[in-house]
């Protein structure tokens, strides 16, 4: 009872701040969790990123590719807000394989992460991730895809405008007119899928041991830290994540690691009713539901 009553309580919270999301804290020791709609498909945008690097990593780790390849990669040139990392060079790198798995997982550079798409295409990482013992994650196409949205057409005064386009076209059955955000055509998971997915990297399991090792690292090395971290991180525990962002979905799935043993996997995705591209207000709360789910757990 007093679960359900912490939840009716965080459900009015996301409301009241114009907010809707899938959240899920589990134990990793123990195996109990606590959620709130779990189960309820969302676009994924960046957490790709996560099945990615482990894709790609086992197919260095049995030899398929050599991590050490270096690979040519042409400028994005991209010049909206959002994008980072090789998405605004200006000119063409060169950079292995394991640098682009760095860039795309710690810093989200779409630009490296589509090259490694390349290598491993969107087939290649959902059989990878099927092949884990993992369901409800669907890898669909490549990252940029996410930059044809339309708030690349509006100029940068007018991209609310693309927000509230995005906010008004779902449907009952989250189907969507921009079909970045149609969970039958773009990249998409639940909450539950990202914490079986977190647990398998944590865990022993059957993703290879060196290929989970190196994932977490990768994650810990996570630059964007301004959604969950700030409640997470501490000098009494670490915070290994991956964030995911496209119009109104904020989304972020980490482990916290306790100094006294605890570990505890979490997954928040969202997406906001407020036409707004900065919004840190949202990006607090999403913080403050998932540390009190965290917190009922732990104490529990």
């Amino acid at each position: 009872m007093i679960a359900e009553r912490v939840i009716q309580e965080l459900r009015g919270l996301l409301k009241d701040a114009g907010l809707s999301g899938s959240f899920l804290v589990r134990d990793l020791s123990s195996g109990d969790e606590i959620g709130i709609d779990p189960d309820i498909e969302f676009p994924i945008a960046s957490l790709v990123k996560v099945p990615l690097a482990v894709a790609v990593l086992e197919h260095v780790q049995d030899g398929r590719i050599d991590g050490s390849t270096m690979v040519d990669v042409q400028p994005g040139r991209v010049t909206s807000a959002g994008p980072m990392g090789l998405s605004r060079f200006r000119h063409p790198a060169r950079i292995a394989v394991e640098d682009l798995l760095y860039l795309s997982t710690a810093i989200s550079d779409n630009a490296a992460a589509d090259a490694l798409f390349d290598l491993v295409p969107p087939a290649g990482v959902n059989h990878a991730v099927l092949e884990a013992g993992i369901t409800g994650i669907a890898v669909r196409h490549v990252m940029h895809d996410l930059v044809e949205t339309l708030a690349e057409r509006f100029e940068p005064g007018d991209v609310h405008l693309a927000h509230s386009l995005a906010i008004g076209s779902r449907t009952p059955t989250r189907g969507h007119a921009v079909p970045q955000l149609d969970v039958s055509r773009a990249n998409s998971g639940t909450a539950r899928a990202f914490v079986d997915l977190l647990e398998a990297l944590w865990v022993p399991s059957r993703i290879p041991a060196v290929v989970a090792a190196r994932v977490r690292l990768l994650m810990g090395e996570n630059v964007l830290r301004h959604r969950l971290a700030p409640d997470f991180s501490s000098d009494a525990s670490r915070w290994s994540s991956k964030t995911g962002t496209l119009l109104n979905l904020r989304h972020e799935a980490g482990v916290v690691e306790h100094d006294d043993g605890g570990l505890f996997a979490v997954a928040a995705l969202t997406e906001s009713t407020v036409p707004a591209v900065i919004q840190p207000a949202a990006e607090a709360l999403m913080a403050q539901v998932a540390r009190a789910l965290h917190d009922h757990l732990r104490a529990r």
